[in-house]
């Protein structure tokens, strides 16, 4: 019978449950929000269904609402608004399920609540809790926050749109990315060693040489390094190359190649003082390699040569003036001791008697030595 009344008065009926809502549109303007129950609405009537489990009123015509029936929308929505410098995050039940960038605004369903809005004023801090940044992680509310990960042995030097740098501590950082544009830097800290492979000297006796640098270095103001320089390693790289031409530049080759220690320390002072005004220090520097050109080096490799030569002719003559000198020594003892002189006898009576198979003596050993040079003769 309803349903015939119904029909013959143009109305229809409309079913909404528990967690169903709707916006019913009349001719253009919207008229009511209906709630959970039968409702008897006319035919052409136009009706966009809700969920209150989604809480987020998502209709296309809030601004109809909000101009043609503001007291509806105050019974029926909650509205979220932020400013040009805040994030506003919304809570239900101990979760978050929105976050709000600045400058947006959220219309919430008030039977789906109560509901919790926190706001952060992202001018005048960008840095995000360490807590509320794993809460929103948890949520997958990550579209308003960065993160940066300073690994041990590092810091990091944060600065806000190009300014106000602060260093942070090794960890994980996260900041709201829709405030001032945040930029981090990352800084090994710890002890570290620079080469400068095949760098070109000319010598004051004009030889071309390469040599090969290397200096233990470690960043002790990562603030200074990262604002005063582009590239701190490019400028200890950049003062280790000067240093060294002005000082190796102004020796010889055989000074430079006699005491590469000294050399080292001739340059160093220059070094170290200049990376100290970029706030890093500076310790140990060393000359590794000279690397000669090659005609350069077979000429030297000729003259050491000569030299060693030279050194061992001197040690052979040494050595056959002792010879001689213990040989005339032993002469003078055989002809003062007879005794002595026998005994040589009896030696090299031992030494032949080594390669013949049969020696007769006949004579008696006296004067043996004397008769084998007779033989011999």
């Amino acid at each position: 019978m309803l349903r015939l009344i119904d029909k013959l008065t143009g109305h229809r009926r409309l079913v909404l449950t528990e967690n169903d809502r709707a916006v019913l549109v009349r001719k253009g303007r919207v008229v009511a929000i209906l709630g959970a129950g039968e409702h008897r609405i006319k035919r052409n009537d136009v009706v966009e269904g809700h969920t209150l489990t989604a809480a987020i009123f998502s209709g296309g015509n809030v601004d109809t609402l909000l101009r043609d029936a503001p007291d509806l929308v105050a019974t029926h929505l909650v509205e979220v608004r932020t400013t040009a410098a805040e994030v506003a995050l919304v809570e239900r039940d101990g979760r978050f399920m929105s976050a709000l960038a600045p400058d947006t605004r959220l219309h919430l369903w008030t039977d789906a609540g109560p509901f919790v809005v926190t706001r952060h004023d992202v001018a005048s801090d960008v840095r995000v809790p360490a807590d509320l940044a794993k809460r929103l992680v948890r949520a997958r509310l990550t579209a308003l926050v960065t993160s940066v990960d300073v690994a041990e042995g590092h810091v990091g030097v944060m600065t806000m749109d190009g300014t106000n740098p602060v260093v942070l501590t090794a960890g994980a950082h996260t900041f709201w990315n829709v405030g001032p544009k945040v930029a981090v830097k990352l800084v090994d800290t710890r002890l570290r060693s620079h080469d400068v492979t095949g760098h070109e000297i000319l010598t004051r006796d004009r030889v071309t040489l390469r040599v090969n640098l290397a200096a233990d270095f470690r960043v002790v103001d990562p603030v200074t390094a990262v604002t005063k320089v582009r590239d701190f390693e490019e400028a200890l790289h950049r003062a280790l190359g000067l240093a060294f031409r002005r000082t190796l530049g102004a020796l010889t080759l055989d000074a430079l190649l006699a005491d590469k220690v000294a050399v080292d320390e001739g340059a160093a002072n220059a070094v170290r003082t200049e990376m100290a005004a970029l706030g890093v220090e500076v310790g140990a520097i060393a000359l590794k390699d000279v690397i000669l050109p090659g005609e350069m080096r077979d000429i030297l490799t000729a003259v050491v040569a000569a030299e060693k030569e030279a050194e061992a002719n001197v040690i052979r003559r040494r050595e056959e003036t002792n010879a001689t000198r213990s040989l005339l020594n032993t002469a003078k003892v055989m002809a003062e001791n007879p005794v002595m002189l026998r005994l040589k006898e009896l030696e090299a009576l031992e030494v032949i008697a080594g390669k013949v198979e049969r020696l007769t003596v006949h004579n008696g050993t006296a004067g043996l030595l004397a008769d084998v040079v007779k033989l011999r003769d």
